[in-house]
């Protein structure tokens, strides 16, 4: 395939969304949709990329570096329709060889093979491709007049004739053009028609009337789902989660309900994980072979190792690291905290800023008090300790190998190896004391 440009169009307000945040950045399964466009392009070996922004964005110019440092963001300070966009990389056009590809960064299903696809119809001797498709309604869609396997005009759905708005082979928004061609084609382009816009679309037929071949590639319809409202991107993310789904059976994982189950773009699942209902993967999970993660948990930012047991109603933050055959029960939090191999923490309790050693136990209702208002203090517990339920631990704070702590303590101080620590006030009882309190109470 010849060197590939990739320009996306990033521009759109998104009024529609209702939102104070640039369409494109409304993530899908955690991760924005104008990321899930730059991924394809580079998957496809795009060796430059642009990135066409409103004014005023700089939210999305930030996420654009941290995608893709080298790529290059221009700006569109007024908004006179997609060709009119594009020429607003023309600095990058102009230095473009071989084919030069037009996405859309609120269109995040975009796959690499057509993108591989419309520029090898470039290679193989078109000046310009587009990837059409057919909805299940065609209204409001540019329609493509073909005609003996040639693309003759794309037709904005208010500029159509009755006859032309029957066609259901629909533009699908992607374009690909012969670097050499492009700038020409797009400088030939003028604003007469109902919008007053610089219709992309347009170059087809000025690249018809220079008899340069144009041709159309039909894609799935979902491929090229976009999302200009809030009800489609639910839908958007509908259709993320039911392939995730499938894609994570296949791979070998057992999903009790899959339709309680959300993942993030990134999530990885070993073989042989079962997960139960009601679960959510946030962003920067990943979990080893034969894990087993009981209903209604929540896992960002973390990693469990083979064979370990995460809930029921356990909530692992960023950081949490839990190791094999370790166990997080129910009404659990655990937030930048490595647990060894075969440790347990089964209920009621919270575990932060903290590393706890293999095979220790953890009592219910056991917290690590971690913060003090100003700064973050680690906690740190050895291999093999028993820490009684109802313990608070106040870090800064180092607990020894095999070390006890009993119940109901307020640790301050660091415990020896095999030593153990109680701290709680001693028992004091009064005997008949409850008889006269309820005698006095009853006599008033």
């Amino acid at each position: 395939m010849s060197q590939l440009t990739t320009i996306i169009l990033a521009a759109g307000e998104g009024t529609r969304m209702r939102s104070a945040y640039p369409k494109v950045l409304h993530p899908i399964g955690g991760l924005p949709m104008l990321a899930f466009v730059m991924r394809a392009a580079q998957a496809a070996g795009a060796a430059h990329l642009g990135v066409v922004v409103g004014p005023g964005h700089d939210s999305v110019q930030a996420l654009v570096t941290k995608e893709t440092p080298q790529a290059e963001v221009f700006v569109q300070g007024e908004r006179r329709g997609t060709g009119h966009a594009v020429m607003q990389a023309r600095p990058l056009l102009e230095r473009a060889d071989g084919v030069v590809l037009v996405l859309f960064g609120d269109t995040p299903f975009v796959t690499v093979e057509t993108i591989s696809c419309l520029a090898g119809l470039i290679d193989k001797g078109a000046a310009l491709a587009v990837a059409g498709m057919r909805p299940p309604s065609p209204a409001g869609y540019g329609r493509l007049i073909t005609e003996e396997g040639r693309l003759l005009a794309i037709r904005e759905d208010k500029d159509a004739s009755p006859e032309e708005k029957k066609i259901g082979f629909c533009n699908a928004g992607l374009m690909a053009f012969r670097a050499a061609d492009m700038l020409s084609l797009l400088e030939a382009i003028d604003s007469d028609n109902a919008q007053g816009e610089f219709y992309l679309t347009d170059a087809v037929a000025i690249a018809n009337q220079r008899g340069l071949t144009v041709k159309a590639a039909e894609i799935a319809f979902d491929e090229v789902f976009g999302v200009n409202d809030r009800v489609q991107l639910a839908e958007a993310e509908a259709r993320f989660q039911s392939a995730r789904r499938r894609q994570a059976m296949m791979e070998g994982v057992s999903l009790v309900a899959p339709e309680t189950v959300f993942f993030s773009y990134d999530t990885m699942l070993g073989r042989d994980v079962t997960v139960e209902p009601n679960v959510f993967f946030g962003p920067g999970v990943r979990v080893e072979d034969g894990v087993r993660v009981h209903g209604f948990s929540h896992l960002e930012g973390c990693v469990v190792k083979s064979g370990a047991e995460i809930g029921p109603f356990a909530r692992l933050r960023p950081g949490a690291d839990v190791g094999a055959k370790a166990k997080v029960g129910n009404f659990c939090e655990v937030k930048a905290t490595t647990l060894g191999d075969g440790a347990k923490v089964n209920h009621l309790t919270y575990l932060g800023d903290a590393s706890v050693g293999a095979g220790t136990n953890i009592g219910a209702g056991t917290i690590t008090c971690n913060y003090d208002g100003f700064g973050k203090f680690r906690t740190e517990i050895g291999k093999g300790a028993f820490i009684g339920s109802n313990s608070s631990l106040i870090a800064p704070l180092a607990i020894g190998d095999g070390a006890y702590v009993g119940s109901g303590s307020v640790v301050t101080d660091d415990v020896a190896p095999d030593a153990l620590a109680i701290a709680r006030g001693r028992q004091v009882e009064k005997p008949g004391w409850a008889k006269s309190f309820r005698a006095r109470h009853e006599k008033k």
